[in-house]
Formats: C-alpha cells, structure tokens, sequence
C-alpha cells in the first residue's frame, strides 16, 4: 500500500505510530495524529481516504522493514539451513527480538495490533500479506517432516495448525499487556513455548 511522498509525511507516519501504539485503533484519534502532525485536515485527506487507510499503511510499512530487517539476518547467518525445524524457530525469534530492541515503538504497536484479533481491521490487515511468509514457514515444516523430525502418525496439516495457533496466541499465553516491554523476559518465554512445542509435557530428556 504505497502513498505519494508529501510535505511532513513522517511527521505524519509517526504520529499515527505513537497514537495507535498506545491506543487500541477504535479509541485512536485521528485529529490528535494530524494536530501533532502539524498538518491541515485537507493535506492528510489528499492521501489517505480515513483512519483506517493510515492505520494499514502504517500496519504494512513495518512488516516491510522487519521482513528486510530479517532477510539480511538469516542470509547472514551461514548456518541457517542445517538447523532443525525448533532451533530454526529459535534463531528466528532471536532475530525477531533484536528488531524490536532497534524498533521498540513497532514492537508496542504490534503488541496493540494483536489485541485487535476478533475486530475487523485486525483481518483487514492480515489480508495485504502477500504468501511469501506462509510458503517460507510451510517449506520448513515439510523439510522437517522429511527429515523425520516428528513422530509417526501425525499429519502435517495439523502441525501447521498447532504450532501457528501457538506463536499466534503468544501474547495470551503469556499473559502480555502492550505496556510489557521486556525482551529478554520475551525471549526466555519464547524458549519455554518452543521447548514445549518439541519436547512436550513429558519427561522425555534432552538428547
């Protein structure tokens, strides 16, 4: 979703990001983002139809940023392709963590962004994803099938769906507000998730 460049559209861009990581987007102003913008009513409707035009534009500039933000991590790190499927997670959540303590206001904001899960423009903006990040993920759970990294008699499909359903409802599982800013207590609980999607409850060890 590109805009044309204008006069004070950073300052625009954000001003929406400060309002709406701090506000569910219902209760987000648009007035508030445009007075502290410093721009007239009539520039922010030249290029953005409404609130929700702004909101998404801002939702795909920062997965832009963060999908080259990961794609200069991992084509850097040499040893990404020998990994298993669960120490592949790790590195990515790693990666994942380092670009919110570079961004720290789109970690807030994608914080807020999965509070809205069960509103419309929640599903709006899932929408724009283009499937290169679904066919990534579904590559590396097929090449750990191939390599036998499952148990037997476990469909793929229902593996793709356990594991999404819980990266997805990492915030509730935790139990995170959007004000929790603690990375580091994010990547210890990141660890435990993932241990637990390869280890389970059971008291199988380690190899």
């Amino acid at each position: 979703m590109k805009v044309k460049s204008f006069d004070r559209k950073k300052e625009l861009m954000e001003a929406a990001l400060d309002e709406f990581s701090q506000k569910s987007y219902e209760d987000a102003s648009l007035n508030n983002i445009i007075k502290n913008a410093g721009i007239s009513k009539g520039t922010f409707y030249y290029h953005f139809q409404d609130k929700k035009a702004l909101y998404l534009s801002l939702i795909q500039a920062i997965v832009d940023t963060k999908i080259s933000f990961m794609e200069t991590k991992l084509k850097d790190y040499a040893g990404s392709s020998d990994l298993n499927l669960f120490d592949h997670f790790r590195m990515q959540v790693k990666f994942g963590l380092e670009f919110g303590k570079n961004y720290p206001e789109y970690y807030l904001l994608s914080m807020m962004f999965l509070k809205e899960k069960g509103n419309p423009i929640y599903y709006e903006a899932m929408a724009m994803r283009d499937d290169t990040s679904e066919k990534y993920y579904d590559e590396l759970l097929e090449k750990a099938m191939e390599r036998g990294e499952f148990r037997d008699g476990v469909s793929l499909p229902f593996i793709k769906s356990v594991l999404g359903h819980l990266f997805i409802r990492f915030n509730e599982i935790f139990d995170l507000k959007a004000a929790d800013f603690d990375l580091d207590g994010m990547l210890r609980n990141y660890e435990d998730l993932i241990d637990f999607m390869q280890y389970g409850l059971t008291r199988e060890q380690r190899s």
